[in-house]
């Protein structure tokens, strides 16, 4: 077994995961998370204990079925969702967040509470730069 210096072991730590690299698997993650539907998915259960597809799909309106179906297979597998079927007439299947989805659900949904709150300053910041672009074109 080669031995390594401290200071090889700290420049590995420093490198295990880092974000800002495009090939570091956090990236990747960031990547998954940062994504509209995900963060709306993660909102909606965050603020209610558990969800069926058709309430989570009432819930998050200009979602298609296609895109809700491949949002919470991505959060199952992420462990960040978990999905309970009960055999019924028709199949119920219940979504909630596991306790790792908890953990990222409650920061989602306070980015999703700053969207709400700030978005008139945000919009009236763009209307000025675009007549400040459009009187400079």
């Amino acid at each position: 077994m080669a031995t390594r210096t401290a200071e090889t072991r700290r420049q590995e730590a420093r490198h295990a995961y880092d974000a800002f690299l495009k090939e570091c698997p956090t990236s990747q993650l960031l990547d998954r998370i940062s994504d509209k539907w995900v963060g709306l998915v993660l909102s909606a259960l965050n603020e209610t204990e558990v969800m069926r597809y058709s309430d989570l799909g009432r819930r998050i309106p200009g979602v298609s079925q296609k895109m809700l179906t491949q949002t919470l297979r991505a959060l199952e597998r992420d462990g960040l969702v978990s999905r309970t079927v009960t055999a019924s007439v028709p199949v119920r299947v219940d979504y909630r967040l596991t306790p790792l989805g908890h953990s990222l659900g409650g920061l989602l949904t306070s980015v999703k509470h700053w969207a709400e709150q700030h978005f008139d300053q945000v919009n009236a910041h763009r209307e000025v730069y675009d007549q400040e672009a459009a009187a400079h074109a």
